[in-house]
């Protein structure tokens, strides 16, 4: 071993520091850097369809062979899963009608094998099975379909760690909600894979974020109508040992409370079990408020407001004697005759958007003018130039105008306008 004296010679910390700095550097460049959105964030959700699921089940079955015997666990789980799924789900009540092996056969679409110990003669499983909706909803006595919600966006919000994560990086709570069989939910969920950009537009600040455009934005972009927000807390007591979870149930843009309940996972080994519990209780705390009328789309997110047709009739009314309609004396003034209304035409118009309170005063402003039919935005650029695409009943210049006249700084090109504070 060598040993190195510093007896002769002055400490210098400056170089040590120096030193230490080029060989962290070195170590990055070599390492290599991930931009924001890149990397394995997201997990993408299983498909949904609208069977039926009943997992858990446990068999223990012996045979004179090992494939022989894990053919006779696969028959006793979907024996098992049948009288469980009838408990669940049976019109009728009572016990579940006997069915012999073939129609249990025709009646399956999928074994989930969970957990299994294969012997030579004996086979121990945990087995999910899964249950074929058109084959099954008869014996069940379902008839016609479930009504379901309007397509809702799932932000899966997890807290650990003093840290609140949605798709920064891989989750348990994510991965719980993307391995959900939305397929038996009265919910229509919309839930993003968490690649790409979502990490960057669903965030634990969009969560507390209130500007109504900016959520027509992301929903638009992910074809939903409204927002569920499912929230974990996860607080652990030492490692390996019990984890405690707090869960919630929010929904709408401006994070509104449904209910909330407690679980505990004995371990580490228990934790992904708990959370998928927690996923299930969610969806009926969402279910019910769905069934109370809470879950309906804000109307606030509508792009298009609806009209009223008591304020046509008054504008109709105003406007003078339609055609056809009798005169009503000669005496009165004559009525000059009413000009064709002008065209709507689309123009693009270009604005600087440095934070969330300009793009909202941007889309205001060209909304608020009089004869605007539609402002929906284009091309989003927070900290640069944002664009917007402008359905307006008359000519550019009289748009360019009516921005003016609000103090907006305008410059016109051909068919786009660029405005400026």
């Amino acid at each position: 071993m060598a040993v190195f004296s510093l007896s002769n010679r002055a400490f210098r910390p400056g170089r040590a520091l120096l030193v230490a700095g080029g060989a962290a550097a070195l170590a990055l460049a070599g390492a290599g850097l991930y931009a924001q959105i890149e990397g394995d964030r997201g997990i993408p959700p299983i498909a949904s369809t609208g069977d039926f699921e009943i997992s858990g089940v446990e068999v223990n079955a012996t045979g004179e062979s090992a494939e022989a015997a894990r053919a006779a666990g696969w028959r006793e789980a979907q024996r098992k899963a049948w009288e469980q799924l009838w408990a669940k789900n049976g019109l009728g009540g009572g016990s579940a009608p006997a069915l012999d092996a073939g129609t249990l056969d025709g009646m399956v679409s999928a074994i989930v094998v969970e957990n299994e110990q294969i012997g030579p003669h004996r086979y121990i499983a945990t087995l999910g099975v899964i249950f074929d909706r058109a084959r099954t909803g008869g014996y069940l006595g379902m008839q016609g379909q479930v009504a379901r919600s309007a397509p809702m966006l799932v932000i899966p919000l997890l807290y650990q760690g003093g840290v609140g994560s949605v798709f920064e990086t891989r989750t348990p709570w994510q991965k719980a909600w993307a391995e959900f069989r939305t397929g038996e939910s009265v919910i229509d969920y919309v839930r993003p894979t968490g690649a790409g950009a979502d990490s960057l537009l669903l965030t634990e600040g969009q969560v507390t974020r209130r500007s109504r455009n900016w959520w027509r934005m992301i929903l638009d972009e992910f074809g939903a109508a409204d927002v569920v927000i499912p929230i974990a807390r996860l607080q652990r007591e030492f490692p390996g040992g019990p984890v405690h979870g707090r869960f919630s149930a929010r929904y709408g843009p401006d994070n509104r409370f449904l209910g909330s309940f407690e679980m505990t996972a004995a371990n580490e080994d228990k934790l992904p079990a708990m959370l998928a519990e927690a996923v299930k209780r969610i969806d009926g705390l969402y279910a019910a408020a769905l069934a109370a009328g809470k879950l309906a789309p804000d109307p606030t997110l509508l792009v298009q407001p609806e009209i009223d047709p008591r304020l046509v009739d008054e504008v109709l009314a105003r406007s003078g004697p339609v055609a056809g309609a009798p005169v009503a004396s000669s005496e009165q003034a004559p009525v000059a005759a009413p000009t064709a209304a002008p065209q709507a035409q689309t123009y693009t118009v270009q604005f600087v958007t440095p934070d969330a309170a300009a793009l909202d005063a941007g889309l205001s402003a060209v909304r608020s003018v009089p004869g605007v039919q539609g402002a929906t935005v284009t091309s989003l650029a927070i900290g640069g130039m944002s664009v917007m695409r402008t359905t307006y009943a008359g000519e550019l210049e009289a748009l360019a105008g009516a921005l003016r006249a609000q103090g907006w700084k305008v410059t016109q090109g051909a068919g786009a306008i660029v405005i400026r504070k």
